[in-house]
């Protein structure tokens, strides 16, 4: 299966997930009287429309290369990953202020039960941060990088939920407020994490140099292909989930022009064989003798 197919699957996956936890979330909270877990239900809904954003960006991202678009359509992604950075900024504000007017709102204690609820709700997510982030590394993909950590946010604002009620009901009166406290501080770790997730993606977008590994393993590969006796420069950058490649190889410079034409071509060849993400790759054929003053 390619990456972008494994990319769309895993994120329905994430969209079917965050439909059902939204609903279980935004019900206990209502009926157990506890605002992180509607803080849960928030993000969790937010992570839907992320998520629906996602696949629509890998979907575009599928389209093969055309005369407007010569190295596809993969810029789409770094692109959706800042709108769903946006959301996850955006949840994490609405979550912080409805916690600061919940602190300073009287209210009930959290029902008991729902600490239940979110055992089930931390181990769920983090189940899912972990299928997701592993299918991220597997595809290259930044939008399911995101996706991913979406899910472990969401565990982590599930986790300090659970401590925050927990807190209520060991301490009781006057500790209504403890899970509202912990959805304030869940919606720090959001923040955080949203500039952890933009980083990366603003990296790619500027073709920022990020791939020490990735040139290692190709100058390993070049040394493999006869009538290849090096390499020099090597650029790369990404788009989506490929990996676009400008290098130059030496040769004999005593050797036809022809024959360093062929050469480069089963240089070519030979690299987007053994090292399946890559996209174009253009070789640049240098002589041995030549020297730069």
């Amino acid at each position: 299966m390619s990456n972008e197919k494994t990319a769309i699957r895993t994120t329905y996956f994430s969209i079917l997930g965050n439909i059902g936890l939204a609903l279980i979330k935004g019900l206990a909270g209502f009926f157990g009287n506890s605002y992180a877990l509607i803080a849960d239900a928030i993000e969790s809904t937010t992570d839907i429309f992320s998520s629906f954003l996602v696949l629509l960006g890998f979907k575009y991202a599928e389209k093969p290369p055309d005369e407007n678009h010569p190295y596809g359509h993969g810029k789409i992604e770094p692109l959706v990953t800042f709108i769903v950075v946006a959301f996850l900024v955006t949840s994490a504000t609405i979550i912080a202020y409805e916690s600061i007017q919940h602190i300073q709102t009287p209210h009930k204690v959290p029902e008991p039960w729902t600490l239940i609820v979110l055992g089930g709700i931390i181990i769920w997510k983090e189940v899912s941060f972990q299928v997701v982030i592993r299918k991220s590394k597997q595809t290259q993909s930044s939008s399911l990088r995101a996706d991913a950590w979406h899910h472990r946010s969401d565990a982590i604002t599930s986790i300090m939920a659970f401590l925050g009620i927990s807190i209520a009901l060991l301490f009781g009166e006057g500790y209504e407020t403890a899970d509202d406290w912990a959805a304030l501080l869940a919606s720090a770790f959001i923040l955080y994490n949203s500039y952890l997730i933009f980083r990366p993606a603003l990296g790619e977008i500027m073709d920022e140099h990020q791939y020490d590994d990735l040139i290692l393993e190709i100058r390993k590969k070049s040394s493999q292909v006869d009538g290849i006796l090096g390499t020099e420069k090597c650029f790369i950058r990404k788009s989506g989930m490929r990996y676009h490649v400008d290098l130059h190889a030496i040769v004999d410079g005593k050797i036809s022009v022809e024959k360093g034409h062929w050469i480069a071509h089963d240089l070519k060849d030979y690299l987007r064989k053994e090292i399946p993400n890559l996209g174009h790759v253009l070789i640049h054929i240098e002589p041995n003798e030549y020297t730069y003053k």
